[in-house]
């Protein structure tokens, strides 16, 4: 049995009798050109289905929906449609930030790259050359001898096997 998602509007304006009692959330405000950008947005067949959602629960949040109206009509968590609506909230002091910045992924935390592009880029050349070349008695790289050759060379001071591996199974070696 297929399964829809449900179809909206843009906007989602519930009416008044349906409306839950209790704390609402934090009223959201958006100008006339941040409304325009939203609907743009959600009409634009380009855009990702995944800003496009996160459009739709802006939009409802400005309409006046609670949390749980616009997570029951958009088919999402109670927690994505409160997530968003913060979120978005949030970064509305930021002007400088457009709507679609402010619909974008936050930043991941995590460890930054350590090898730099020029790095990657010498080792995308090293992985293109043949073993022999370098004077290694093998016919096509593996990970372990790719990881050696490339701190041999001093492109940079550390790599593991597998890291060299995962080069190679991206298809930045010919394995010729």
């Amino acid at each position: 049995m297929k399964t829809t998602q449900p179809t909206l509007d843009p906007i989602v304006v519930l009416p008044q009798e349906k409306r839950c009692y209790g704390p609402q959330p934090a009223r959201l405000e958006l100008s006339e050109s941040e409304h325009q950008e939203l609907e743009a947005l959600v009409r634009r067949h380009s855009t990702p289905q995944q800003l496009v959602l996160r459009a739709r629960i802006v939009l409802a949040a400005a309409s006046g929906a609670n949390h749980s109206e616009v997570a029951r009509a958009l088919g999402v968590s109670l927690d994505t449609a409160r997530l968003w609506r913060q979120r978005y909230r949030s970064l509305q002091s930021f002007s400088e930030s457009s709507v679609l910045e402010r619909l974008q992924d936050a930043p991941r935390a995590g460890r930054k790259a350590s090898i730099s592009p020029e790095q990657v880029c010498q080792i995308m050349a090293l992985a293109c050359e043949t073993p022999q070349e370098t004077g290694r008695p093998i016919s096509q790289w593996s990970g372990s001898e790719l990881a050696a050759e490339i701190v041999k060379r001093g492109i940079v001071e550390t790599i593991s096997a597998r890291h060299a591996s995962r080069l190679l199974k991206r298809g930045l070696s010919s394995h010729t």
